[in-house]
């Protein structure tokens, strides 16, 4: 079943979940806009510092809001309805978009739109002309979240299996600090792998060959630590041949169970999103495995793998034709849970 994205509302979009501000506005079935405000300036301390996160939203969202609607070349009288994201990521973060939100909500008589960010992350390849068609296999990677499920609808999902430990992207920031890359380390991994041997180092696969659908990342990233250890000596010319080694491991895991949940699940099509899905060597295994299988494979272009208001808004404008709306209780929610086993 081909899911139908609304052609007759305007929706404003806003995400405030971690540390991106965007906005975006979604009308007439299409995006008009998406504007998203990064804060490098965690880069100094090796990760997102939470309270200088929500400080910086509180400094950026009018301004991007603004731009978004300018951009659009729309005023706020003509949105229709708010989305914002309200669940999961961190509560202060959270806190400055939901307010806004409400805010706006409120004096203006909008209905306002909650939403799940990995959620609007499942969804995120509607953004794109080439759609999949339910049910579908989505695979969640980003920096906090590594999770498999079967989407049958929107709010009808399985959860079938989830990181035990590390997510894969917290295991290349990780891998990135110990090879001496910046944070986010993921874009970094990526380009020093392409120029890279991925058999200089044998890492292990965890649990790819196990029965369920988990993932565990911790170990090869403890493997990385220990390998360098015991070439301390390890030349700048080497450094990209881990750096191949580690990816070649972590996406071999990743392609493996999800290519299995879909043929287990009689899922045809394969949807890959969050920030990792941007990952080059992901996407080209994906592409050529799905294809040897026939199956199709999904991933929304770069800019909508990342935390972005798009994804936002278009879920809120799918939401909104259900009648799905939330009054001014409506709470921020650091966790939680997509869906459940079952």
């Amino acid at each position: 079943m081909k899911l139908e994205v609304p052609t007759d509302r305007c929706i404003l979009g806003i995400e405030t979940s971690c540390d991106e501000t965007s906005a975006a506005i979604f009308a007439n079935g299409k995006l008009e806009s998406v504007i998203v405000s990064s804060q490098f300036f965690h880069n100094n301390f090796g990760g997102v510092v939470p309270e200088l996160a929500s400080r910086a939203h509180l400094r950026s969202i009018v301004p991007i809001i603004d731009e978004a609607l300018r951009q659009a070349g729309r005023s706020l009288s003509s949105i229709e309805a708010i989305a914002v994201t309200n669940t999961p990521g961190l509560m202060g973060s959270l806190l400055v978009g939901l307010n806004y939100a409400k805010g706006l909500s409120s004096a203006l008589g909008l209905p306002l739109i909650g939403v799940h960010h990995i959620e609007a992350h499942i969804f995120s390849a509607l953004l794109e002309d080439d759609q999949p068609e339910l049910p579908f296999v989505a695979l969640v990677v980003s920096g906090g979240h590594t999770l498999l499920v079967l989407v049958n609808d929107i709010g009808d999902y399985e959860l079938l299996g989830e990181t035990l430990d590390d997510a894969a992207g917290e295991a290349f920031d990780k891998v990135g600090k110990m090879l001496g890359l910046g944070y986010p380390a993921g874009p970094a991994i990526d380009k020093l792998a392409a120029t890279g041997n991925a058999s200089f180092v044998q890492f292990p696969r965890a649990m790819m060959n196990e029965e369920h659908f988990d993932f565990s990342f911790s170990g090869i990233k403890t493997s990385v630590l220990y390998w360098l250890k015991k070439h301390p000596a390890l030349s700048p010319e080497d450094i990209p041949h881990v750096a191949a080694s580690f990816q070649r491991a972590v996406v071999d895991v990743l392609v493996s169970k999800t290519l299995r949940a879909a043929k287990e699940k009689g899922a045809r099509d394969i949807v890959v999103v969050g920030g990792v899905s941007a990952n080059s060597e992901l996407r080209a295994t994906f592409a050529t495995k799905a294809k040897s299988r026939k199956l199709r494979f999904f991933a929304p272009r770069p800019l909508y793998s990342t935390d972005n208001a798009a994804m936002i808004a278009m879920l809120g404008a799918l939401k909104l034709d259900r009648d799905v709306t939330h009054d001014l209780g409506l709470r921020a929610e650091p966790r939680h849970p997509i869906a459940h086993r079952t």
